[in-house]
């Protein structure tokens, strides 16, 4: 208790990381251009398009400094900076104008100071009012923080009170409930607060790990209280009782918080950063779990078992005997329905289209209104900065005309295009040229009608790179359509890795446990297909999926519900020594399917909620994804599961070390 009231307080001094692109290897080309820039110029590329309506030139400028002079903000870019406007603007090239100014309203490109996302883009909101516009990845960001404490609170409000619910329905002690939460919500408080010796966790791990432990690891807690509760009826010291419970239960408890510990490891080998760290933070979040389920627990349930005893009602939920009898008339077809669809599936999550950043703001908030509002007054304008080798102005210029004719580049500023290649630099002032040209290298600026990601957006890096390469054989790349560039390669291949680690990893835990060949084979047969068939919603509903959310869940699915099969088939194994399979199978779902529904039914109204309350794609993705997949999984290993032992018997039999199956006729 001592240690959850330090772990409470020191909770509070973790910082929480929202900006993904810090998650990006250091030997990622954007992170490696992004460093270069850093130490070669004193710009970074702006991240934030203002937009100010019905406003003259003159007041243009004002806004201008007023925006400046806002704490965080370290550039304000508009069009003084690329013409003169003492010039008349109808004798300027209407496509640059119109880039920063048009029908009296201004497009201001603004750079905020990483760490001072919030704060800005609040002043700013506060200085333009409600009826003009900011937008970008700041906002994306200041979003991500501002949401993130009172979404985690709201989902909490929503969620403990349904599983309090669901605990209840499944015990027959009003008291139960409260142990089965104080021991892992003890343990999902130290973990918070050990958080501390990280000292940074990612705005993913802060949202999704806590209520993730929870659902996971609480049928530790069930697992050893309503082992207590049976040896209560047999024995009659309560110490006695425990002990049995204790040694009855951890076969169980360590064959699935293993299977989880495992699966959950293989995120840690991400290259991309938020996989490690949700990893890290989730394999501690079971360690933890484990402990306080073997060591706080017993001792709080010798304390106050009479509070148990005093509080216990009757059963609400009726006795399922016979379900397993109408289930397995099921078997047959559920087997080739599985088989049908199962192609079919594989097939359509491996085609789903994807949204490697935070994906769009949803209608009803202001950050994804006011995007919506610059983008139809002017248009897509992404911003990208090359570096090339400084130098050679016969080549700069060349290279700038020719990206300026590629296709959705809507302007480039260089100084060849916005000063003179026949002007030295050496001749004007450090203010000119200090944005164009640093000691080594030569920065030129482009803005691109495209999405910040997508399938455009990418084909025209490429082309870009391509272009450049023509031209230098050293040249650097940066900016928010880059780093999902670079995002998208990085995770497509630690998906691969991860998928593969968690196969293997699980499949040695349930070799391990059930010391058979054949039995891990058909759990990870079952439990695989529920994930394929919950990754290949988006495919048939024509939407895109936020990989990330993509990529966690295909371990965690698999990590956090294969549970659900080991319960099943430890008790089908057990019972299979004393009558024939189908005897075996039915009576094994009589017994344990409520018990199954009580885990999914659990693990399900986390990913939901989750998924209500998130206003952040990736979390949200994350949630629709898990509260699926533990309803699909549920439904798999009652359905398909038991068909499959049947049929495969003889070989489950043959393949088991020590199998003792009955012998009699089946």
């Amino acid at each position: 208790m001592i240690l959850t009231i330090l772990s409470t307080v020191a909770q509070f001094g973790v910082s929480v990381n929202y900006n993904m692109v810090d998650y990006l290897p250091e030997n990622s080309p954007s992170m490696e251009a992004m460093e270069l820039m850093e130490e070669e110029f004193d710009e970074p590329v702006e991240n934030t398009r203002v937009m100010i309506q019905d406003i003259s030139v003159t007041e243009a400028l004002s806004y201008k400094e007023d925006l400046d002079s806002i704490e965080g903000v370290t550039n304000v870019m508009w069009l003084d900076d690329v013409i003169d406007l003492k010039v008349p603007l109808e004798m300027a090239d209407p496509d640059t104008v119109e880039t920063y100014y048009q029908e009296r309203s201004a497009l201001f490109s603004v750079t905020i100071q990483e760490g001072f996302e919030a704060e800005a883009t609040d002043a700013i909101y506060d200085l333009i009012g409600e009826e003009n516009a900011v937008a970008g990845e700041a906002v994306n960001t200041a979003v991500s923080q501002k949401m993130a404490g009172s979404e985690s609170m709201y989902a909490a409000a929503l969620l403990v009170p349904i599983i309090i619910l669901i605990l209840i329905l499944s015990t027959t002690s009003w008291m139960e409930p409260v142990f089965f939460l104080t021991a892992i919500g003890v343990s999902v408080l130290i973990n918070l607060g050990t958080n501390i010796f990280i000292g940074e966790v990612s705005f993913v791990t802060q949202s999704v790990a806590p209520i993730l432990q929870l659902a996971v690891s609480l049928d530790y807690a069930i697992f050893l209280l309503h082992s207590f509760s049976d040896y209560r009826k047999e024995v009659s010291d309560p110490k006695e009782a425990m002990l049995l419970a204790m040694k009855r239960s951890f076969p169980a408890i360590i064959a699935s918080a293993s299977t989880t510990f495992f699966g959950f490891t293989a995120l840690t080998f991400m290259d991309f950063g938020i996989g490690a760290d949700l990893g890290l933070n989730l394999l501690k979040g079971i360690l933890l779990s484990f402990l306080s389920v073997m060591i706080f627990l017993p001792a709080l349930t010798l304390m106050f078992y009479h509070w148990i005893d005093r509080t216990e009602h009757r059963p609400f939920v009726p006795d399922f005997k016979g379900i397993g009898k109408r289930v397995m008339k099921f078997r047959i077809p559920s087997l080739i329905f599985v088989l049908l669809i199962i192609v079919p599936a594989f097939l359509a999550q491996s085609e789903t289209s994807f949204i490697y950043g935070t994906g769009e703001h949803p209608e009803n908030t202001r950050a994804g209104q006011d995007a919506r509002a610059i983008q139809e007054e002017f248009g897509k304008n992404m911003p990208m900065v090359l570096l090339v080798p400084e130098g050679d102005r016969v080549k700069e210029e060349e290279l700038v005309r020719e990206l300026e004719n590629l296709p959705l580049v809507s302007s480039v500023i260089s100084y060849v295009n916005m000063v003179s290649p026949a002007i030295p630099p050496a001749y004007l002032e450090d203010s000119i040229t200090e944005s164009f040209y640093s000691e080594n290298y030569a920065r030129i600026t482009l803005y691109t009608e495209t999405d910040a990601e997508g399938e455009k957006a990418f084909s025209l890096i490429e082309k870009i790179k391509e272009t450049t390469g023509n031209y230098y054989d050293e040249t650097h790349m940066l900016g928010e359509s880059v780093t999902l560039y670079d995002m998208k390669n990085i995770v497509q291949d630690d998906n691969r890795l991860v998928n593969i680690l968690t196969v293997v990893t699980v499949a040695l835990v349930l070799l391990l446990t059930f010391r058979s060949i054949s039995i891990p084979v058909v759990l990870l047969v079952t439990i695989q297909a529920s994930v394929w068939i919950n990754l290949s919603f988006p495919y048939f509903m024509d939407t895109s999926l936020v990989y990330v959310g993509y990529l966690l869940i295909s371990t965690i699915q698999l990590a956090a519900t294969v549970d659900y099969a080991i319960l099943f088939t430890e008790n089908y194994n057990h019972l299979r020594k004393e009558m024939p399979a189908l005897k075996a199978i039915k009576k094994t779902i009589d017994d344990k399917i409520f018990a199954i529904f009580v885990s999914a039914a659990i693990l399900s109204s986390v990913g939901f909620i989750l998924w209500i309350t998130s206003s952040n794609p990736i979390v949200s993705s994350i949630g629709l994804l898990l509260g699926r997949g533990a309803l699909l999984a549920f439904l798999m290993v009652v359905f398909v599961l038991p068909a499959l032992l049947v049929i495969f018997d003889r070989v489950i039999k043959r393949t088991t070390w020590k199998a003792n199956f009955y012998k009699g006729e089946k």
